[in-house]
């Protein structure tokens, strides 16, 4: 039997049309722009609801099942969604970016065309030290002066680079070989599409602190101004139960119990035995998952045992 097909509506969210296909800075040079989406809130509760179609429950349902999903890991209507992106990006966050495998992509050929004329430069005020308990995170600022002298060096790096660039393309040389010693710097631009859940992930990587700071900028952006006008009971969710949530690991959750009940020594007695509370000549030896543990301590406003008295 020939049976009409229903018609239906494409989805649209007002508030992130109002944004569609505008350029949102970031960093020096670089931009966001949303190019297209699919779905909003509602695709991810009727997914959940296969069974009983559009219409059946209220709002306020739809918040609850969203958070009860994202609470619970139940990934799969969340996928249902999707959000292109088209990006600049200097070289050097591109390389973290592009690590997000779940995403298709499509970016600038220097194969193809001439590399963008632009550069990700740093403030003097911007200069970062490395971490010293971080190998590959930051932490401080070089004083202003220290900075105005780096920040002038770096400009005319990233001159004499351009220039080098430019005179071996007009000398005829292959754009894939005139490239090769452009700084990662250098922004690069792509077109850049993933669905709800994996963008949620992505989120919940490059937005934390210790993410670099660069790619941070714009994982927040994505975040607090595209994502969240899109599917904002879903944000919503996602920030009380990923990005503000603590997350407690079995020993983790034990120590906690054990403090929380006043057994300062049952709690010194589960680190000792993790092997957490191993001594060198300078006190403890340094453990990463130890500390971790304490950060984690701290923001719940617990005492860290093994830091209340000396004699650990």
């Amino acid at each position: 039997m020939n049976e009409k097909a229903e018609r239906l509506q494409r989805i649209q969210v007002t508030a992130l049309d109002e944004i569609l296909g505008e350029t949102l800075p970031v960093l020096d040079d670089g931009f966001v722009r949303v190019i297209d989406y699919m779905g909003n809130d509602g695709a991810v509760v009727q997914a959940a609801r296969v069974s009983y179609g559009a219409g059946t429950k209220q709002v306020s349902d739809d918040r609850s099942l969203i958070r009860y999903l994202l609470r619970n890991r139940h990934t799969t209507p969340f996928e249902m969604c999707e959000l292109k992106l088209h990006v600049r990006v200097p070289m050097d966050a591109w390389r973290q970016w592009i690590r997000h495998r779940t995403a298709s992509v499509n970016e600038t050929s220097t194969r193809y065309s001439i590399a963008i004329d632009a550069a990700q430069r740093t403030p003097p005020a911007s200069w970062r030290f490395q971490a010293a308990s971080n190998r590959q995170g930051s932490e401080g600022r070089l004083d202003a002066a220290a900075g105005a002298e780096l920040t002038q060096q770096e400009r005319e790096l990233q001159q004499h680079a351009r220039t080098v660039y430019q005179e071996r393309l007009e000398r005829g040389v292959a754009r894939e070989q005139a490239r090769k010693d452009l700084p990662l710097c250098t922004y690069t631009e792509a077109y850049w599409k993933m669905d709800l859940h994996n963008l949620l992930h992505f989120l919940a990587l490059r937005m934390d602190s210790h993410a670099q700071q660069e790619i941070r900028a714009y994982a927040t952006l994505i975040g607090e101004q595209i994502v969240a006008r899109w599917v904002p009971l879903t944000w919503e969710a996602f920030d009380d139960y990923r990005l503000g949530a603590v997350g407690l690991s079995r020993l983790e959750t034990a120590i906690a119990a054990a403090l929380g009940g006043g057994d300062r020594q049952k709690a010194l007695t589960i680190a000792r035995d993790a092997g957490w509370l191993k001594h060198g000549k300078n006190g403890l030896l340094r453990n990463r998952e130890r500390d971790e543990t304490e950060a984690k301590l701290t923001r719940l406003n617990l005492a860290i045992p093994w830091r209340s008295e000396p004699d650990v």
